[in-house]
């Protein structure tokens, strides 16, 4: 197996804006998980309603806290690289 030096990187000039974005998206998520804990702590019988395609509640906004992290983490990889692009040093390659 070849291995190479690692390659080198200085300070992350976009570690403010990364720690900001991913601040903000984490509160939000925490939110909605919130009002999940929510109505299963304070009306659990909605749960059972059934919402869509005879899945209920529960499993509609389980997947759909799932589907949200995913797309949140789409947002945030682009959103991140987008930054760092733009702010990428005159003499750096690539």
């Amino acid at each position: 197996m070849l291995h190479e030096p690692a390659a080198e990187c200085g300070p992350d000039a976009s570690a403010e804006y990364k720690q900001r974005i991913g601040v903000w998206m984490f509160l939000f998520y925490a939110a909605i998980y919130a009002a999940f804990v929510a109505i299963n702590l304070l009306r659990p019988l909605w749960m059972e309603k059934e919402i869509m395609f005879g899945l209920n509640l529960a499993v509609v906004y389980g997947f759909g806290l799932i589907g949200l992290a995913l797309v949140m983490a789409l947002i945030y990889n682009t959103m991140c690289g987008t930054h760092e692009a733009d702010n990428k040093p005159a003499g750096e390659g690539k």
